[in-house]
């Protein structure tokens, strides 16, 4: 059965230019993120972080720039999953798409449950999880209004981020300047290798680069694009950029200004530390005020990316139709949005460690199916394709295959906890698939090509 069997459905409204469009990946990354992992990683890196930083954005750039070319021959909500779908067949689509919810299903809870701790500091009276509940409806209720209400609230999210990041900056070079310590290094060691060399920095790029998630939330937006096949891959790529070059600048003048890492009151909180050193207890408030708005978007932005896949997948019929349902007034995927805060309802009871551990494994093995979607939809096409050109072969042969081996090699950085959650997850997706094709016997529902074909013709015009 295909989407043609069904009774017609509104279609997502294009609504979003290309400013918006990477407005929304820069909610996503959240540039006030960098000090999240400020203090974990300067620490393991001996105040190296910033070169941490450099080698993360290089490895990110080969996989966004993979999203950006299937983005380009795929105009249509879904990302890794629409991808995957078309090029290798429905199951390794719809395993590939299964394994990707484990990452933005509990992405957003995550942010509910640094609302709660971050206000639960400022205001101890009032236990975390009311905090944490409140922020959960509000998103919810926002994605159920709207994507244009969400992308006027990221301009805010985003402005009150870059404001932050200017006010450091600028107070950081003020510090520099007025008050210079014999401790502070010269302005490129923060980008060498410490005393542990290269394996160090490694390992601290590997944590980092889930920094750069929002690049892929992206790509899911291609129906609400005005111009998705040239917005999409082009927002893509610059997420990717000025989301990287935010976290070099803020993490060198972190480097330079606080160079005795050592004395972090808590280096899970070492952003706090930083803040008051360079402008006191009023920079601290502005920071935390900061932080937990921008968790608000990153909570709402990633919402809104995980309910269009699931929207996707129950349009496609590989999950239960009722995901593929649009509210008729607002046009938005308001069951799968609803499906996703009852899920971020764990945000009550779990921890944020143990949040964090469902994340990594989806989004990596996302990360090498797109490379490799891109090798295979480009260079070895059903029915073949005349023999590429030397430039076809670096573009669609060798950018995704560093990306690929970039992307197997951050594997190596995951626990054993996140390797058991993500087989696990990945287990129940394949028994689900069994009983969907009957004992695999039966191919999964795949997109009708005329859909597809229908938006492109629609983004043509739109150009």
């Amino acid at each position: 059965m295909t989407t043609t069997d069904l009774p017609p459905q509104p279609r997502l409204k294009r609504a979003l230019g290309p400013t918006a469009l990477v407005l929304f990946g820069l909610t996503y990354l959240a540039p006030v993120t960098v000090f999240t992992t400020y203090g974990i990683v300067t620490q393991s890196t001996d105040n190296h972080l910033p070169s941490a930083y450099v080698v993360a954005l290089v490895a990110m750039l080969f996989t966004a720039l993979s999203y950006g070319a299937m983005a380009r021959a795929f105009p249509v909500s879904g990302s890794a999953y629409t991808y995957t779908q078309q090029t290798f067949g429905g199951h390794v689509g719809f395993l590939t798409g299964w394994t990707l919810m484990l990452d933005y299903l509990f992405l957003p809870m995550i942010n509910f449950l640094l609302i709660g701790l971050y206000l639960n500091t400022q205001f101890p009276d009032i236990p975390g999880w009311v905090f944490a509940l409140a922020s959960l409806l509000l998103v919810l209720v926002f994605n159920v209004l709207g994507i244009t209400l969400v992308n006027r609230l990221n301009v805010a999210i985003v402005a009150l981020s870059v404001l932050l990041v200017v006010v450091f900056a600028v107070l950081a070079i003020k510090e520099l300047l007025t008050n210079p310590s014999s401790e502070t290094p010269s302005l490129i060691e923060p980008f060498l290798p410490g005393k542990g060399g290269l394996g160090p920095v490694f390992a601290g790029a590997a944590v980092l680069a889930l920094s750069f998630l929002g690049f892929d939330a992206v790509s899911t937006l291609s129906e609400e694009a005005k111009n998705p096949k040239r917005d999409i891959p082009r927002a893509i790529v610059l997420t990717t950029l000025i989301g990287g070059a935010i976290f070099i600048v803020v993490s060198w003048l972190g480097a330079l200004v606080y160079p005795d890492w050592r004395d972090f009151a808590e280096v899970d909180s070492a952003g706090v530390d930083l803040m008051a050193k360079v402008g006191g207890t009023f920079l601290t408030s502005f920071f935390v005020a900061v932080y937990v708005v921008g968790a608000f978007g990153s909570g709402m932005t990633t919402q809104v990316s995980v309910s269009r896949i699931i929207y996707s997948m129950g349009r496609d019929g590989v999950l239960p139709r009722i995901f593929g349902t649009l509210h008729t007034r607002f046009r938005t995927p308001w069951v799968a949005a609803l499906a996703v805060s009852v899920v971020s309802l764990l945000a009550l009871v779990l921890t944020l460690d143990q949040a964090a551990t469902m994340i990594s494994f989806g989004a990596l093995a996302a990360f090498s199916m797109v490379n490799l979607s891109v090798i295979k939809h480009h260079l070895f096409p059903k029915g073949g394709r005349a023999a590429p050109s030397a430039g076809e072969w670096v573009r669609y042969g060798v950018l995704p295959a560093i990306g690929f081996v970039l992307t197997v090699w951050l594997w190596t950085s995951l626990t054993a906890t996140t390797f058991i959650v993500g087989l696990s997850w990945m287990l129940v997706g394949v028994i689900y698939l069994a009983v969907l094709t009957r004992g695999f016997r039966r191919r999964p529902p795949t997109m009708d090509f005329s859909e597809k074909e229908e938006l492109e013709e629609e983004a043509a015009r739109a150009s």
